[in-house]
C-alpha cells in the first residue's frame, strides 16, 4: 500500500488530481493507478491527473494523464492549475516557463487564483462545410451549432469522435454558439469520453474559428458549464495565429491523503 499527498484544482469546473513529483515520489504510479484514482465513485474523482516534474531547464515538467489512466496530449485547463499549483509550491516569480507533452509554454499569474497560459501557435485550420479541425496542443472538431444547450454533447460527441476518421486517434468535439460578444462551448473529451464542464484547449480553439477575416489582435470571451474564460491572440494569416493566451481562474479545491494498492 502506497500513499500519495494529493492537491484537488479546478479551472471552470476542469478538476484534476496532482501532485508534486519533484522527487519522482510518484514515479511507480501505473496507468491503472491514475485511472483509478480519478473515478468518481471509487477514488478521488477527476477529469485527469498531473504531476508538477522537475526540469533541468524550465520552471518545471508537466506530465498529464486523462481520467482513462493514458497520458495524453496538451490540457489547457490543466496546464493553468499547474501553473497555479506551482506558483502555490513556490516555484518561479509570477512568471512561469514549463514545458509540456506539445512543447514550452509560459504563464504569467494575476493574483493567486487566475492564470494566463500562453499555448502553441496554430498555423492550420481545415474548414469542412459544417466544421473546423485543428490542433491547439489536443486535436479538436469544432461545429458550430444554434442552440448549443439543445444539443446532446454525449451522443454527438461520441459519434464524432468514433467515426471512421478519428476512431483510432481520437478528437475532443466542441459545440459552440454565439453568445453576446463571445462564444458558448460544450466539449466532449476523449480520454474522459464525456462532456466535461470546460475544455481548455477546446476553449482556445473554438476561439481562433470565431475570429473574423481581419487580421489583428482578438480577444474573444468565452462561457462553458464550469464558467468564463478568455482567449487572446493575433491573427497572422488566413488560417494561422500566433500570441494565444487563454485566461481564467484555476483554484485549489482540497488536498489530502489517499492510499493507493
Amino acid at each position: 500500500m502506497n500513499s500519495i499527498h494529493f492537491y484537488k484544482y479546478q479551472g471552470t469546473g476542469n478538476d484534476f488530481v496532482i501532485m508534486d513529483n519533484r522527487e519522482g515520489q510518484y514515479n511507480w504510479l501505473t496507468d491503472e493507478q491514475v485511472n483509478e484514482l480519478c473515478d468518481r465513485r471509487f477514488g478521488i474523482g477527476a477529469d485527469g491527473l498531473m504531476l508538477l516534474n522537475k526540469s533541468e531547464d524550465y520552471d518545471f515538467a508537466m506530465k498529464y494523464y486523462n481520467a482513462d489512466g493514458r497520458e495524453s496530449s496538451m490540457c489547457g485547463n490543466g496546464g493553468r492549475c499547474l501553473a497555479a499549483f506551482a506558483h502555490k509550491m513556490g516555484v518561479g516569480d509570477g512568471n512561469l516557463y514549463f514545458i509540456a507533452v506539445d512543447g514550452e509554454h509560459a504563464a504569467t499569474m494575476d493574483g493567486d487564483s487566475w492564470v494566463n497560459l500562453k499555448m502553441q501557435q496554430v498555423d492550420f485550420v481545415e474548414h469542412g462545410p459544417l466544421y473546423y479541425y485543428l490542433n491547439t496542443g489536443s486535436p479538436h472538431f469544432v461545429k458550430y451549432v444554434e442552440d448549443v444547450q439543445a444539443v446532446d454533447v454525449f451522443n454527438e460527441g461520441r459519434g464524432i469522435r468514433y467515426n471512421d476518421r478519428f476512431a483510432a486517434d481520437g478528437t475532443n468535439v466542441n459545440f459552440v454558439q454565439h453568445f453576446e460578444n463571445g462564444i458558448f462551448v460544450r466539449t466532449y473529451e476523449r480520454g474522459v469520453e464525456d462532456e466535461t464542464y470546460s475544455c481548455g484547449t477546446g476553449v482556445t480553439a473554438a476561439a481562433l474559428t470565431f475570429a473574423g477575416q481581419e487580421e489583428k489582435e482578438y480577444v474573444v470571451p468565452v462561457q462553458t458549464l464550469g464558467g468564463q474564460l478568455e482567449v487572446r491572440f493575433t491573427k497572422t494569416g488566413e488560417r494561422s495565429f500566433d500570441n494565444i493566451w487563454l485566461c481564467g481562474p484555476a483554484t485549489l479545491v482540497f488536498e489530502g491523503d489517499i492510499n493507493v494498492k
